[in-house]
């Protein structure tokens, strides 16, 4: 299966494309430049130089959510607009879930976080084994203390990955819960482990139509947020 991987749920953005597991070309970009205006050269760029061209894709994935609401949006938004065209199936891959898969080699509890903001963290465990990944938590929006909590109840160390793996370390050694951080280079959210995620999920028969395809926020945005305050204020 070849599949066309993008990721843009927090600040790097990052397109991929593997035959499988088989990284065949990755570009990765920590800029600090605005998805809308990186994602689609970088696309046309990685294809172009690795002699690829998008009727060669069997699959276009991409990091659904949770993340950035603004990251997320550009991201699904591109992959429904490279794969209508062609009838491409897609892949809505868990970002939590896709940044985990870069370590499963390493074994043991991965813990894949993100700053949520608003003193939460977007979070979800997992446990390596084997060259597969079991869910032991489902993606969700959690205080750093809720998480600490019930990752030292399994009483293993965990694995942290994602942008708030820093952020993570710190908490849970204040709190008495062992952690280690992934690597450098495997830290960030990288768009292999989103083709990675596609894999397991069209092996499922989980893949969906361009149409059908829709971000996973887990979380209402700030705008709906505040419109919400608004109504509950008049109601009092």
């Amino acid at each position: 299966m070849r599949t066309l991987a993008l990721e843009t749920s927090a600040v790097c953005a990052s397109v991929a494309v593997t035959e499988d597991e088989r990284l065949i070309a990755q570009s990765f970009q920590n800029s600090g430049l605005t998805h809308s205006a990186t994602l689609m050269p970088m696309v046309s760029d990685l294809l172009k130089n690795a002699g690829l061209k998008l009727e060669d894709m069997d699959v276009v994935a991409v990091a659904a959510g949770p993340g950035s609401f603004t990251g997320v949006r550009i991201g699904v938004a591109a992959a429904k607009g490279l794969a209508w065209p062609g009838d491409k199936p897609c892949a809505p891959c868990s970002t939590l879930e896709s940044m985990a898969w870069p370590l499963v080699h390493m074994g043991g509890e991965i813990c894949a976080v993100m700053d949520a903001r608003r003193d939460q963290v977007y979070a979800a465990r997992f446990q390596a084994e084997g060259g597969k990944l079991t869910r032991l938590s489902e993606d969700g929006a959690v205080s750093l203390d809720e998480l600490a909590d019930q990752a030292k109840i399994s009483g293993k160390t965990q694995i942290l990955v994602g942008d708030g793996a820093l952020l993570c370390y710190n908490g849970f050694q204040e709190r008495g819960t062992p952690a280690v951080l992934a690597p450098p280079h495997l830290r960030d959210q990288s768009a292999y482990g989103v083709a990675l995620c596609a894999l397991r999920l069209a092996g499922e028969g989980k893949l969906v139509s361009a149409a059908a395809m829709a971000p996973a926020y887990h979380r209402l945005s700030q705008a709906e947020r505040e419109r919400l305050e608004r109504i509950n204020s008049q109601n009092q």
